[in-house]
């Protein structure tokens, strides 16, 4: 039972895989219980499929936590699942801490660029989402997951090593290894899901080589504990800081009331610096002398590496397995991994579609991850510059109140303003703009914008995410009415008029046993949005297919190309009956 802290909270320092053996057969087997892995077995389990994730650790730690912010856009996922509200409750730091993300000279020092705190009475959501950031540790959402994996049956099993895959024609075969025992055990699944993190050994098995930039330097995330600074930073210090001195820069952020984030270097590749090195670049971050205990320092590099495919026969990967970047927001790609193969692995071991249907999820997150991973870098590489370039021009010390230190402050506010755009298009545009399983519009491709990071509009054609928006007064958003399944969006002003669209949708679901949600919306504002009067979304809340009246082929043919029956500019194909390929 996790111990309360007297603010509230949750004290998840250390989460403990349950003990056991996983079983014999399996729909899919997930290696690896980060919070990607685990959000994957909760994602299929609530589309009625048999899991089991192993790991080869035992326990999961706070002081090693590795993500902490959690954009818009992976909140929604957190709300479809229904786990939001017990990850709101499970914070480690109280939440009146968040401040923003500010950028100064130390955590008692002077601010670089001013950021708007929160207004108690002001606007509370972004503009293209119902639900806010979060920021809360890794080992709060596997805790978070493990509970309700548990109260489902799911069987989760630390202390197991993936050793052996060997596929064939009804599935695959995992051999896992108890690390203290010594145990062998065989696990017969459809498919296998390696969320192993960046040194996969699901990804090595499977042959899956990776591409991308090497790094040149080396850096280090540090965790330091403190005692009582409450006297110096008051009751409810700013959580999230990036830090400019001669002494420290990146991130200071607290993980708990006791624990801090601070980042270290760039160093030289294979540099170790000293425990003593480390603890004066975290007391020059916090701005003034204290004890400090060094608790965790992680290597981590700018850099990209990212999986050559996401799908190699039966085994697919999620996460840091597939993709490796500059940090910032990388689990995020993960939780969206997750978002887009569920339904799809879901769709197959059921049999509404053919195996084929996985390929889109290669086609799909794969340039979405190299769009990311790519802009990150440029991004890395500014930040950096930007900070010899300041440093070289030199950087007040914080007691220093003088006039010429004011304005040199105000200097480096400006040139850090030029660097610091928004992120709007990394959290909400998912475009997914090459896949066999999207009906485009026609000359769509050709006329749409280029993706930005920094910029994001709601856009309704294929493809891209569904615009969210509220659709009754007592607050359900549009997001919470599509669910799980697939969702026919009615928009016509007359909805006694002809029906026939709505209709064969309904009817061609029905005869595939599709579930398929029909949302009528009267709302001229939404038919403003969406800009047509009848709008397909899938599952993972993208837009799959949009019009006014139905194409050649009709409601079947829509489906056919959505469900990866029917190749993009291919002729559609006869339904004919699929098998289901569930492992009995």
């Amino acid at each position: 039972m996790s111990r309360l802290p007297a603010t509230g909270g949750r004290d998840v320092h250390t989460v403990r895989f349950p003990v056991g053996r996983p079983p014999a057969t399996v729909d899919v087997l997930i290696v690896g219980a980060g919070p990607v892995g685990l959000a994957a077995a909760t994602e299929l389990t609530a589309r009625g499929l048999r899991v089991a994730v192993v790991d080869r650790a035992r326990t999961a730690t706070l002081v090693r936590a590795g993500a902490m912010g959690h954009t818009p856009r992976v909140v929604e996922h957190f709300r479809r699942w229904g786990l939001l509200q017990r990850i709101r409750e499970a914070w480690t730091y109280p939440p009146e801490w968040n401040r923003g993300t500010r950028l100064v000279t130390s955590l008692t020092g002077h601010e670089l660029v001013p950021v708007p705190r929160p207004s108690f009475r002001g606007p509370g959501t972004p503009d293209h989402a119902a639900d806010e950031a979060l920021r809360r540790p890794q080992t709060v959402l596997q805790q978070v997951f493990l509970d309700h994996l548990a109260e489902h049956g799911v069987s989760v099993a630390g202390g197991w090593e993936l050793q052996e895959l060997a596929e064939d024609t009804e599935g695959v075969r995992g051999g896992v290894v108890d690390v203290d025992s010594g145990e062998r055990r065989t696990v017969r699944a459809a498919y296998v899901l390696g969320t192993d993190g960046g040194s996969s050994t699901t990804r090595r098995l499977a042959g899956i080589d990776r591409e991308g930039d090497h790094a040149t330097e080396e850096r280090l995330r540090l965790i330091v504990r403190t005692g009582d600074i409450s006297d110096r930073v008051g009751a409810a210090p700013s959580a999230t800081n990036i830090v400019f001195n001669d002494r420290a820069s990146g991130f200071l952020a607290a993980v708990s009331t006791r624990e801090w984030r601070v980042y270290a270097g760039p160093y030289p590749l294979g540099y170790e610096p000293t425990e003593d090195e480390l603890l004066e670049i975290g007391r020059a971050a916090f701005g003034f002398d204290l004890e400090l205990d060094l608790v965790s320092a992680t290597t981590f590099y700018h850099a990209t590496r990212i999986a050559t495919t996401f799908r190699k026969g039966r085994v697919l990967l999620a996460g840091d397995a597939a993709h490796v970047r500059t940090p910032g927001g990388n689990l995020g790609e993960g939780i969206g991994d997750v978002a887009n193969l569920g339904w799809k692995l879901a769709a197959v071991l059921v049999g509404h579609a053919p195996d084929t249907l996985l390929d889109s999820y290669d086609q799909e997150r794969r340039p979405h991850n190299w769009r990311v991973a790519d802009h990150s870098l440029e991004r890395s590489r500014r930040s950096q510059a930007a900070l010899v370039e300041i440093r070289a021009g030199g950087i007040p010390d914080d007691a220093d109140l003088g006039d010429e230190a004011v304005r040199r402050r105000a200097e480096i506010g400006e040139r850090l303003r030029r660097d610091h755009t928004g992120g709007a298009g990394v959290t909400f545009d998912e475009r997914y703009d090459a896949s066999d399983v999207i009906w485009y519009e026609e000359g769509q491709l050709a006329s749409e914008p280029g993706w930005r990071p920094d910029v994001y509009e709601d856009d309704p054609r294929p493809g891209h995410r569904a615009p969210d928006g509220r659709i009754d007064p007592h607050g359900s958003t549009l997001h919470d009415r599509i669910g799980t399944s697939f969702a026919l969006l009615v928009l016509t002003e007359d909805l006694t008029e002809d029906r026939a669209v709505e209709d064969a949708f309904t009817q061609e679901a029905a005869a595939r046993s599709l579930p398929l949600t029909v949302i009528h919306l009267t709302d001229p504002d939404a038919r403003a949005v969406y800009g047509t009067e009848y709008v397909l979304v899938r599952p993972d809340q993208h837009v799959a297919w949009r019009g006014a009246v139905l194409p050649d082929g009709g409601a079947r043919a829509v489906l056919d190309r959505v469900l990866g029956r029917a190749r993009s500019g291919a002729a559609v194909e006869a339904l004919g009956s699929v098998p289901a390929q569930r492992v009995l």
